[in-house]
């Protein structure tokens, strides 16, 4: 009995299979989106803009998937999951174009959906100015060691600098505005006296106070681990600098992580929700992240990692943060195996083209990604 062989084909590898089995080539590229496929939630559709977006798919062979009371009108609105080739969602988009309820931003927004986007991955180095951080607590709180380290983490490649002066690791200390722009103050007088910055830097604080300091010392971004949820000044103080914000999805403690029914879906939504919330105040440069070992489970962790290209439909660029965390399954070991681990676990979400990766081991990462064939 002959038995045949069979491969899976990745979309972003279609054009080049398809030439590969000698495919006309003067079709190539208009074929390739017949086998490309996307899944794409659309959220809060009334029934009647529910029902034309299904029979439009089917009308192109696709399919889309809607409550099932959405026929009966008994449900004021559904999300729906649409599915195709980019080929029929394309076509879809056009149909809808010509039909009622506002259905032609739905189109603009499924063609802006499937539009290729390049997606290289960059590197933000971190400086703990902590004498508790969980990896490298005490290591740079001196004004010499940190000024030494801010030179080091240039030199290696760094896109973004993110320094902290208040760790947050589960169980620590909350420390107080006061403190943090004390520890603070050496590093970014260091930098204004020497003139050696040639990177953006970012500073992962939740306090306004905080931030008002550093922004007008310098700084470029803030990054809130709590997404707004620790203090609700500090939006304007952002927006009032013109600076740019990384906002964390984080929820619960470390010792009390919270249920969740769906962490990618409830994730999703509250970095959307904070999302427009920064809009709303004049906030335009934003990076987004998922908030790995934030309130969240090993196997929430993991799940976030698995899927996080649902977080591109964000539209914003993603940070990920699992350096020497507890989600790796070392965090008994030393730093130079949570390190391994850390390019490890990176690996596949550079190939998934994840905008930010936050490490300790700049080097080991940019090295890494100075290796991978383009």
């Amino acid at each position: 009995m002959h038995n045949f062989d069979l491969r899976e084909v990745s979309s972003s590898q279609i054009e080049k299979e398809l030439n590969t089995i000698g495919f006309d080539s003067s079709y190539l590229k208009k074929a390739s989106d017949k086998f490309r496929y996307k899944n794409i939630k659309v959220y809060n559709l009334t029934p009647a803009q529910a029902n034309i977006l299904k029979q439009t798919a089917l009308i192109f062979g696709a399919d889309c998937a809607v409550n099932r009371e959405v026929i009966t009108g008994k449900v004021e609105k559904s999300d729906a999951i649409l599915c195709g080739s980019f080929s029929q969602l394309r076509k879809i988009s056009t149909k809808l174009k010509s039909q009622p309820f506002k259905l032609a931003i739905l189109a603009n927004q499924i063609e802006d959906f499937i539009k290729p986007k390049e997606r290289q991955t960059k590197l933000v180095g971190i400086l703990n100015i902590t004498p508790d951080s969980f990896s490298d607590g005490g290591l740079y709180l001196s004004p010499d060691n940190a000024a030494r380290k801010f030179i080091e983490l240039q030199e290696e490649g760094a896109d973004i600098i993110d320094i902290g002066a208040e760790s947050t690791r589960p169980g620590a200390v909350s420390v107080d505005d006061k403190e943090q722009i004390e520890r603070l103050k050496p590093i970014f007088n260091f930098i204004q006296k020497e003139k050696i910055k040639q990177v953006k830097i970012s500073v992962d604080t939740r306090s306004s106070k905080v931030a008002d300091f550093v922004l007008n010392n310098g700084a470029d971004i803030i990054n809130d681990v709590s997404g707004f949820e620790y203090d609700v000044q500090l939006p304007q103080i952002i927006s009032k600098y013109n600076a740019g914000v990384i906002i964390q999805h984080s929820k619960g403690s470390a010792s009390d992580i919270p249920h969740y029914e769906n962490i990618i879906e409830e994730v999703y939504s509250s970095l959307k929700n904070k999302i427009e919330w920064a809009k709303e105040v004049g906030i335009k440069d934003i990076i987004v992240d998922p908030g790995i070992g934030f309130g969240k489970s090993r196997e929430d962790n993991i799940k976030i990692l698995d899927n996080i290209k649902d977080f591109y439909s964000l539209e914003f660029p993603i940070m990920v943060g699992i350096s020497r965390k507890r989600v790796l399954g070392v965090q008994k070991d030393n730093n130079d195996l949570k390190d391994t681990f850390t390019l490890a676990y990176s690996y596949p979400l550079i190939r998934k083209g994840v905008d930010y990766l936050r490490v300790h081991n700049l080097k080991l990462h940019k090295t890494f990604l100075n290796s991978i064939p383009t």
